[in-house]
C-alpha cells in the first residue's frame, strides 16, 4: 500500500512538470512569433509635398499709368440741305461706312437745272449784245477820227460796250450760282466716317439748314479722352519731355491691347474741384473696332524700368499681414516672405522688396503648404 502511494505521487509530479514544459515552450513561440511579426512591418514615412518652384529674375519692364477712358470722333456733322426740295434719294443705306465725297442724299434737281439753263441762254444774249457794241465802237472810232461821228455818239457807244461787258459778268455770276445751287442737290460726304440712321423719308420737303437727314462721325482715327490726376501731370510731362508717349487702348475684358496710338493733347487748367486734368490720344481705328461714346482703358508708356525683380503673379499670397511669397528655405523647406509689389507685366509682378535675384518661388499647392512644412521641389520653370 505504502509503495502504490509513492508511486501515484512520483507519476503526478511528472506530469506536472510536463505540462510546465509545454506551457513555457508555447509561451517562447509566442514570443518568438510577436518578434518576428515587429521586425517585417517597419513604422510608415512623413509625406513630403512636391511643389513647382521658379527663380526670381531681373528684367526690365515698361511702366504705365492706367486711366478710365471714353472714346470721341475727330469730326461729327448733322448732315442738312444747302438749298430746298423734295428729297428724291437716299444713296447710302443707314449705317453705311463711306468715303470722302460719296453721294448720300438727293435732292429734285430739276427746278435747280431749270434755272441753270437760263442762266446760260442769258449769257449768250449778253455775248451777242457785246459783240455788237464791240463792232459799233470800233466803226466809231474810225468815223470820229475823220471827223464824221460827234463827239457825243461816241461816247454813247463807248457806253453800250461797257454796259454789255457788265451785263455779261453779272449773267456769268448767275451761271455759277445756279451751277452750286444744282451741285447742292446732291449731299456728298465731306469726309469718310459712318452715317446714323435716317432722319427724313423720300418724298420728305426739305428746307435750308432746317431739316436734319443723317449724322456722320469719323471713325480712323479717333479719339481716346482721360483725366490724369494733378500728382501723375509731372511724370507725363517728363516722359513728353522724352518724346511722343505711346497710348494703348483695351476694351473690357481685354488684357492685351489692340489698339495703340499717341498722346496728342492735354489741357491748359486742371479742374479744381476734381484734381484732375483733360488729355486726349489719338488712335488709329483702320477696323472700326472703337465706337464713338464707348467707355474703354488706356495705357500710357511713360518709361522703362531696369533690373526689375519679377515672379509670377500665381505666387503670390495675402493675408492680414499682407502679401507673401513661399520661398525654398534651408532643408527644403517652405519659408515664407512679407513682400511689397510693384507693376505687372503680363502675367509677372516685380516685387520691391523680400526676395532677392535667384531665390525660388514656390508658385503651385499653396493651399496645401505652411511655414516649415517639408517639400519637394519639382524641376524650375524659369520666369517669363
Amino acid at each position: 500500500m505504502r509503495k502504490w502511494k509513492i508511486a501515484l505521487g512520483a507519476a503526478v509530479a511528472l506530469g506536472a512538470i510536463s505540462v510546465a514544459s509545454v506551457h513555457l515552450l508555447d509561451m517562447g513561440s509566442l514570443s518568438l512569433n510577436a518578434g518576428t511579426a515587429g521586425a517585417a512591418t517597419p513604422a510608415p514615412a512623413a509625406f513630403v509635398m512636391p511643389v513647382p518652384v521658379t527663380s526670381v529674375v531681373k528684367k526690365t519692364i515698361p511702366i504705365y499709368l492706367d486711366y478710365a477712358a471714353r472714346t470721341e470722333p475727330i469730326r461729327s456733322v448733322t448732315l442738312q440741305a444747302r438749298v430746298p426740295g423734295y428729297l428724291e434719294e437716299q444713296a447710302a443705306e443707314d449705317g453705311a461706312d463711306v468715303r470722302k465725297g460719296d453721294l448720300l442724299y438727293k435732292i429734285a434737281p430739276q427746278d435747280f437745272q431749270a434755272a441753270l439753263d437760263q442762266a446760260k441762254a442769258q449769257v449768250q444774249r449778253d455775248t451777242a449784245t457785246l459783240d455788237y457794241a464791240r463792232s459799233n465802237l470800233g466803226r466809231g472810232t474810225e468815223l470820229a477820227k475823220s471827223g464824221y461821228l460827234a463827239k457825243d455818239s461816241f461816247d454813247q457807244r463807248t457806253s453800250t460796250l461797257r454796259e454789255a461787258q457788265a451785263s455779261l459778268a453779272l449773267n456769268q455770276a448767275a451761271v455759277r450760282s445756279a451751277e452750286l445751287n444744282l451741285s447742292y442737290s446732291e449731299i456728298r460726304a465731306p469726309f469718310a466716317g459712318r452715317i446714323g440712321r435716317n432722319q427724313a423719308s423720300i418724298g420728305t420737303l426739305v428746307s435750308v439748314a432746317g431739316t436734319v437727314l443723317n449724322t456722320l462721325v469719323q471713325l480712323d482715327p479717333i479719339y481716346v479722352t482721360f483725366n490724369p490726376s494733378e500728382s501723375d501731370l509731372a511724370q507725363i510731362e517728363e516722359a513728353r519731355a522724352a518724346g511722343p508717349i505711346e497710348v494703348e487702348v483695351l476694351l473690357p475684358g481685354e488684357t492685351e491691347a489692340h489698339q495703340k496710338g499717341e498722346l496728342t493733347f492735354i489741357d491748359n487748367t486742371i479742374d479744381h474741384s476734381t484734381g484732375t486734368i483733360t488729355a486726349r490720344a489719338t488712335i488709329g481705328n483702320a477696323k472700326f473696332a472703337l465706337l464713338p461714346g464707348q467707355y474703354v482703358r488706356v495705357r500710357l508708356h511713360v518709361k522703362q524700368q531696369p533690373d526689375a525683380l519679377m515672379v509670377p503673379q500665381v505666387a503670390l499670397g495675402s493675408s492680414q499681414l499682407g502679401k507673401y511669397l513661399y520661398v525654398v528655405g534651408k532643408g527644403n523647406t517652405v519659408d515664407q516672405r512679407l513682400v511689397s509689389t510693384g507693376p505687372t507685366s503680363g502675367d509677372l509682378v516685380a516685387i520691391l522688396s523680400g526676395v532677392t535675384e535667384g531665390d525660388q518661388v514656390i508658385t503651385g499647392n499653396l493651399q496645401k503648404i505652411g511655414p516649415g512644412m517639408p517639400i519637394s521641389p519639382l524641376p524650375q520653370k524659369p520666369a517669363t
